[in-house]
């Protein structure tokens, strides 16, 4: 298939594809913008940004990846465009970047649909200066655009699966075009790197990945700390659970409770479980999944309206069995008040989320079965003996338990996380200093 092939079948399957993500929108709530003039490149007046570097993370776990990048353009004086396709990204970064924003040197934007007049209207309004995409979003006729332009797109902290060039090849040119029209291309590994030239991407560099250089927040970390000094029980969080594991935990943390009842285990010796949906809108589903469990819990919205870690707020999570983490942008926290930490998305076939933020805080980690998100990540994790890896969500939650009856072994884990961590940083300052040859009109060093 050619771009002209690729842009008429678009043209031809807009209304479906418009309508599968009206609903896609429904289901996620949230003003997700699908029928606004920003997603077919139609502003209401002229942008208030001069000269912007464009930065598209497209959702909640890209955007929590680009911050240090993000950041460190606004250090040194750059002004930020920030897009996203989904609501999650967008909530985070706004969140993130509250103050740059207030102050009118960020601003976010929906990434507009990839018609050729929607993208071409869009970098025509905002008329940046350079893009750099996260991960892989990469849309034949956003880049075509780009280059009619001679604005030059970097893709950053690249990850390219097995099946994603795959799907390339079968596409024919159209993709090939878009992945050789980028002018420089920072991938996570040596493995990714060497299919996305096979994809037809040149000047691919190895940068690693941007979560390494995460910044967690001390205020975060401290009122984790200060949260479980004053509940005095032993906390293991099952972060970042997808869709069709809630139930696999909840039957898990209801076997391994009755058995440590049955044992005459003291309550006090009993840990208690976290548990934090991925995404917003499964929060009260996870909430009535609990319910029918017969599983004691609160919310953690609730006790933050009590005063976080005030008397009633601690009273109300000693008492429960479970708390739900209900919010968002607390994950630092979450972990900082925990001895263990299961990461979700790797016990159902979807691929695994971020384990690399729990291993810089110093928590133990458990991942599943199903990682090729963080292939390498994983694999590097549990070599350097930062993480285990259980096969079901029932055998995660055991060996949680046993990790908890071996203060020295968790010690081990943590520092070793922390140590893996600080190791392979250094993905945001290649990039960077990328950014900055291309900004001088050099070719960035290999």
């Amino acid at each position: 298939m050619n771009r002209f092939l690729y842009a008429l079948s678009l043209r031809v399957l807009s209304p479906a594809l418009l309508a599968w993500m009206g609903m896609r929108a429904r289901r996620a709530g949230g003003d997700w913008g699908v029928m606004s003039g920003e997603r077919f490149g139609r502003y209401r007046s002229a942008s208030e940004l001069s000269a912007p570097v464009w930065v598209h993370a497209v959702s909640l776990g890209e955007t929590r990846a680009v911050q240090p990048l993000v950041s460190a353009l606004l250090e040194r004086g750059e002004n930020v465009l920030l897009t996203h396709l989904t609501v999650t990204g967008r909530d985070e970064g706004a969140r993130a970047f509250a103050r740059e924003i207030e102050e009118g040197r960020l601003v976010q934007q929906w990434l507009p649909y990839d018609f050729p007049g929607a993208t071409g209207r869009f970098l025509d309004h905002y008329q940046p200066v350079a893009g750099i995409l996260v991960e892989r979003e990469v849309w034949p006729n956003l880049v075509a655009s780009a280059r009619s332009r001679n604005i030059p797109l970097i893709l950053a902290s690249a990850r390219f699966s097995d099946n994603a060039l795959r799907t390339v090849l079968r596409a024919g040119k159209v993709l090939q075009e878009a992945y050789a029209g980028i002018s420089a291309v920072y991938a996570q590994t040596l493995q990714d790197a060497q299919r996305l030239e096979q994809a037809g991407a040149s000047a691919v560099r190895v940068s690693g990945n941007f979560k390494f250089d995460v910044s967690i927040s001390a205020d975060q970390v401290a009122r984790g700390r200060e949260f479980a000094a004053a509940l005095d029980r032993r906390i293991i969080t099952i972060a970042s659970t997808r869709e069709g594991e809630d139930e696999l935990f909840v039957q898990a943390i209801q076997k391994h409770l009755r058995r440590l009842q049955m044992q005459g285990t003291e309550l006090s010796e009993i840990p208690i479980f976290r548990l934090v949906p991925r995404h917003p809108q499964r929060f009260d589903a996870a909430a009535r999944l609990l319910t029918e469990a017969g599983l004691p819990f609160v919310r953690r919205s609730e006790t933050l309206r009590a005063g976080d870690c005030s008397d009633s707020a601690v009273r109300a999570a000693r008492d429960a069995t479970v708390l739900l983490g209900d919010t968002v942008g607390e994950m630092v926290r979450h972990y900082a008040s925990s001895q263990v930490a299961i990461i979700g998305g790797s016990f159902v076939p979807l691929g695994g989320q971020n384990l690399i933020e729990a291993c810089a805080v110093g928590v133990p980690v458990i991942v599943g079965p199903h990682t090729w998100n963080f292939e390498q990540a994983a694999n590097d994790a549990i070599h350097e003996s930062a993480a285990l890896r259980a096969q079901t969500a029932d055998a995660a939650v055991q060996l949680a338990l046993q990790l908890l009856e071996d203060p020295r072994r968790l010690a081990q884990m943590g520092e070793a996380g922390e140590d893996w961590v600080r190791k392979h940083a250094g993905a945001v300052q290649r990039v960077m200093d990328g950014y900055l040859a291309i900004r001088e009109g050099q070719a960035p060093k290999s």
